[in-house]
């Protein structure tokens, strides 16, 4: 009986020591730590570029070397996305009850693409403006947009070059206006895609999407804003 009683309490006593040591590990994780939330669709995600080398891992690299400590971004994005399934993904994907301390919103190359109307580009922007605000920490001072890249300087888009540039302004205008009426800062890194017509090594080997170089270049136009939204430890 003495014997089964002292397995007992060591058993206990490990318990309680593992659950301490658990306990301090979710503090240490979450305390000094920020978060970021990524939306949009191929070129958050990084189409044909490895993980490391989106543009949203790029930030949270660089912040990270800067001592500000940013979890690895939350990404709800995917190839081939428009503002509608944007949308949709945010409304399945994501908890009311959680904040982020920074949300990025790029997003409307297929809605030019596939043809959709710029009036349901604008109201769906809209939409998914109104629902960033419930995800950010500092509501529109914690959420910044990335302009739409110009793919129509790629071998992809060549053949179309002229109709794709005018379209993604078109669009861009939308989004710049969208993004101002809610107070959000806007990025404007269209004309950075457009060096990709005289330096081949900022497309990635799909002839399409941008290479890391590109995302880095991105990141380089944004780098010095980006930790003025991030709130006080």
């Amino acid at each position: 009986m003495m014997r089964y009683t002292l397995f007992f309490c060591l058993l206990v006593s490990l318990s309680c020591f593992s659950c301490k040591t658990s306990s301090n590990h979710t503090i240490s994780e979450s305390n000094n730590k920020y978060s970021f939330l990524a939306l949009g669709d191929s070129y958050t995600i990084g189409e044909s570029v490895a993980k490391t080398e989106r543009w949203p891992v790029q930030l949270v690299s660089r912040l990270n070397e800067d001592g500000y400590k940013v979890a690895p971004p939350k990404v709800i994005a995917k190839t081939g996305w428009t503002t509608g399934d944007l949308l949709s993904a945010m409304r399945s994907q994501l908890n009311y009850t959680r904040k982020f301390d920074l949300v990025s919103i790029s997003i409307g190359v297929n809605n030019q693409y596939q043809g959709g109307s710029m009036e349901e580009y604008e109201e769906e922007l809209r939409q998914i403006f109104k629902m960033a605000l419930n995800y950010s920490k500092k509501r529109e001072k914690g959420i910044f947009a990335l302009s739409i890249p110009d793919y129509g300087v790629t071998p992809f888009g060549e053949n179309n070059a002229e109709t794709i540039r005018e379209e993604i302004d078109q669009f861009n205008a939308i989004f710049k206006k969208v993004a101002a009426d809610f107070d959000v800062d806007f990025y404007n890194i269209t004309p950075i895609s457009r060096e990709a017509a005289r330096d081949p090594d900022l497309i990635a080997e799909d002839n399409l999407h941008p290479s890391a170089l590109m995302y880095r270049y991105w990141v380089d136009e944004i780098i010095d804003e980006i930790p003025q939204m991030l709130p006080e430890e």
